[in-house]
């Protein structure tokens, strides 16, 4: 259910602003476009049309991004942190060495011996610290995880497969990100972090880019004139949610899409920070099941883009997700939605159910909505004995 709505009052429409192109642009997701898109293994991911879902909520149309099966990682992380991985080792090799280091050429494993003494880091909840295992792996650094107490077993398993030493601390991610800080300066270890801060934003803002892969591919693939109305997405640290709103907001700058940010009622730091009108941080005492979403400190690059280009931010409980991850399974065809998957077309079922908060959204019949399954089932143990249940 929907615990708390919050209207952005400092949303600005019109023209994507001068200030916030130096933090992403399309220019910026087209070249991450044209790297990733000739990756092995690279294939544009479905955008479903969940009609029948529509018409039991109440809108025109529901188009779901299918994050499902992307690479070998089953989430839209894969997108980020592994391009994350391949921009720092073209910074670090063009330090060391004089001409053009080329991404082409680092792919290709012309520079392996100098990459091998390289050591990437971050801290996870699990499918980031995955997509940047996996870049270590595809482009031959050392890397090590930190994951805190309640990450399970089986995301642990699933980086430890991409040949990363894992790191589990005691506390919640947010202490995750500090241990990780802690240990990297005193190792030399190099963080490939989502989440940005004072003096630390060049990689947040390539893993932003690489993110928006997905939203080239959803203008190619949406029907030919159609342009969502509302887009709902989910908040973590914010930088998921930055991308995806500034890439939309600066392609569609006269239509004023409504950009919906969700989030876990255990983790609110966007819908305070909103609420505060600055950066704010919140504890997170409880673990969600939403894993992906159980984050305190927001990201400062994506609460720049976000404070001026969210409409509204709204927090759900846990109650409607195992129920709304077994309904997309029994689907025609089934889909496949992990538990973070599934927050914004929570939020949106729920949203009109509550008519004030509908009419306020502006959410009725004629609405298109654009929703990110954001992961498959990247712990087939949870995943499973949800769908069972």
């Amino acid at each position: 259910m929907v615990i708390e709505h919050f209207h952005n009052l400092n949303k600005k429409n019109g023209a994507y602003p001068k200030k916030l192109r130096s933090i992403l642009t399309i220019s910026d997701a087209e070249a991450a476009f044209n790297e990733i898109s000739s990756w092995d293994g690279y294939q544009s991911t479905p955008l479903l049309s969940l009609k029948e879902v529509a018409l039991k909520t109440g809108v025109d149309s529901i188009y779901f991004k299918d994050e499902s099966r992307r690479f070998e990682l089953d989430s839209f992380k894969a997108l980020g942190g592994t391009f994350g991985v391949l921009k720092f080792l073209q910074d670090v090799l063009q330090e060391e060495m004089s001409g053009e280091i080329t991404l082409r050429d680092i792919r290709s494993g012309k520079y392996k011996n100098n990459i091998s003494k390289y050591t990437v880091t971050t801290a996870t909840d699990g499918n980031h610290g995955r997509s940047v295992a996996y870049g270590a792996k595809l482009f031959g650094c050392k890397c090590k995880v930190f994951i805190h107490s309640e990450v399970s077993k089986g995301r642990q398993s699933a980086i430890e497969k991409l040949n990363a030493h894992v790191i589990r601390v005691n506390g919640n991610y947010d202490y995750s990100v500090r241990k990780c800080n802690e240990e990297s300066e005193k190792n030399n270890w190099h963080i490939i972090s989502d989440t940005s801060y004072p003096g630390y934003t060049k990689y947040p803002k390539d893993i932003m880019a690489g993110y928006n892969v997905m939203s080239l591919e959803i203008v190619n693939q949406l029907p030919r004139k159609k342009i969502p109305t509302h887009i709902f997405l989910q908040g973590g640290v914010g930088s998921f949610p930055g991308s995806i709103c500034s890439y939309f907001w600066e392609k569609f700058q006269s239509k004023n899409i409504k950009i919906i940010i969700v989030e876990s009622e255990h983790a609110p730091c966007l819908i305070q920070s909103a609420k505060n009108n600055k950066m704010t941080s919140v504890s997170v005492n409880q673990e969600t099941m939403m894993a992906g979403l159980s984050c305190g400190e927001p990201s400062m690059l994506a609460w720049e883009i976000l404070s001026q280009g969210a409409d509204d931010f709204v927090t759900i409980s846990d109650q409607s997700i195992p129920s709304t991850m077994r309904m997309l399974n029994e689907n025609n065809p089934p889909i496949e939605a992990g538990e973070s998957s599934v927050a914004g077309l929570v939020a949106l079922t729920e949203i009109m159910k509550n008519k004030s908060i509908a009419s306020k959204l502006e959410l009725n019949s004629s609405s298109l909505v654009l929703l990110f399954g954001t992961e498959g089932a990247t712990d087939p143990a949870i995943y499973n004995s949800i769908i069972k249940n």
